[in-house]
């Protein structure tokens, strides 16, 4: 049982190491979003303790913090994408978003199989390579004022695949684990309904929006307009859940609706002060789930190194080589965009852990993996961005 006064202060806590961490990190050139993380880790159970697993745990205030949080900045960048501009590198991002998902899947499984476990536990292992976190790139980009360059839009298109081909990929792995075999019509169902919901929702929506927005003005509330697409937001947030994707793809899809209104400028503005309050906790949570104890000795460290070396290479050459129309710059800023894969590859090790297909250290090893690529990701991708210059003319 949380008591009001305990919630508040733990909530004062996460926030205050997010603010301290951020500014941190861009005082030293660096995304505040590395702060937030790097926060997470030292007040998390590894360091000073003042966040607790069970405080983390599913369904927890600071989870569904952490979730509205994700699920709003994803809003948020889909405000500032139009289906239009998504249109224009569609061809490009579906071979990112494929690529991204096949080398990682295939180096992961190799790696593990080697390691000495059987093919049915190696490709759950490897189906952790997989999934991008759209979220982590998506607020370097933002930070950066990023999100109207060609690699951003390619990136957060490619997303949108690579989370269809990782939802569908787990279910296979799963299947295997049960050794009934795979269901393919069952996947083939799910399939074709993540790819209807996209559509229907992304394009249907989109062009419903452009042929008239004005409905948004008409009740008395200045603030109509934010309380009409943020109830939009979080109803396709769970839908998308409903099709077996993650909740941040359905917010993407609301924002990018949202932003064929001619209120779009007056929403993105509205939305900054939520933005402010929510975001920092899905980053410090996500640092705080890392247990440094299970990585304690030798053997632990280099697993994990290999592991995180092989989950950068894996993406970066599938992004690169999918993206390789845009020229080297290019495909290698796309490359490098897909690397974090954050809280996705969390959710698959806690499912593999909770199954008993994978140790507590494999577990760790995982976890950490998918953190370390969320920190390194954004320092890297940030410098990569400040360095090259943008691919083509991307004018809106």
């Amino acid at each position: 049982m949380h008591h009001a006064s305990d919630i508040l202060f733990t909530l004062f806590i996460v926030f205050l190491a997010a603010q301290i961490g951020s500014e941190v990190a861009q005082r030293l050139k660096l995304p505040g979003v590395v702060g937030e993380i790097a926060a997470g880790c030292v007040i998390g159970p590894s360091v000073l303790g003042w966040i607790t697993p069970d405080q983390v745990a599913a369904g927890t205030p600071l989870d569904v913090l952490s979730e509205i949080g994700v699920v709003l900045l994803l809003f948020s960048v889909g405000l500032e994408t139009r289906l239009e501009d998504l249109k224009k590198v569609g061809k490009v991002a579906f071979l990112v978003g494929v690529l991204g998902v096949l080398v990682p899947f295939g180096m992961g499984g190799v790696w593990a199989h080697a390691s000495g476990f059987d093919w049915s536990r190696s490709l759950f292992i490897a189906a952790a390579f997989v999934a991008t976190s759209a979220g982590i790139t998506a607020r370097v980009l933002q930070e950066l004022g990023a999100l109207q360059r060609i690699e951003s839009k390619v990136i957060l298109g490619a997303a949108v695949i690579d989370d269809i081909l990782a939802m569908l990929l787990l279910g296979v792995v799963v299947s295997l684990q049960g050794g009934e075999g795979i269901d393919v019509v069952h996947l083939v169902a799910v399939l074709a309904g993540a790819i209807g919901f996209i559509a229907i929702i992304g394009v249907g929506g989109a062009r419903v929006m452009r042929w008239n927005s004005s409905w948004l003005d008409k009740p008395q509330s200045p603030h109509s307009a934010l309380a009409i697409v943020l109830a939009l937001c979080l109803g396709l947030a769970y839908v998308s859940t409903l099709f077996g994707l993650a909740a941040i793809i359905g917010a993407f899809l609301a924002g990018m609706i949202a932003s064929e209104t001619r209120q779009q400028h007056t929403l993105e503005k509205q939305t900054q002060p939520l933005l402010a309050l929510l975001t920092p906790f899905f980053f410090v949570i996500t640092g705080s789930k890392i247990d440094l104890q299970q990585l304690a000795n030798g053997d632990a460290a280099v697993m994990l190194l290999v592991v995180t070396l092989i989950a950068i290479a894996s993406k970066l050459i599938g992004g690169f080589l999918g993206a390789l129309s845009l020229g080297t710059r290019g495909a290698t800023v796309v490359g490098f965009g897909m690397v974090p894969r954050g809280e996705v590859g969390v959710v698959i090790a806690s499912l593999g852990l909770s199954a008993g297909v994978f140790t507590g250290r494999i577990y760790a090893i995982i976890v950490a993996m998918s953190l370390l690529t969320a920190m390194v990701t954004p320092p890297v991708l940030a410098w990569m961005l400040r360095k090259s210059p943008a691919v083509g003319d991307d004018t809106r």
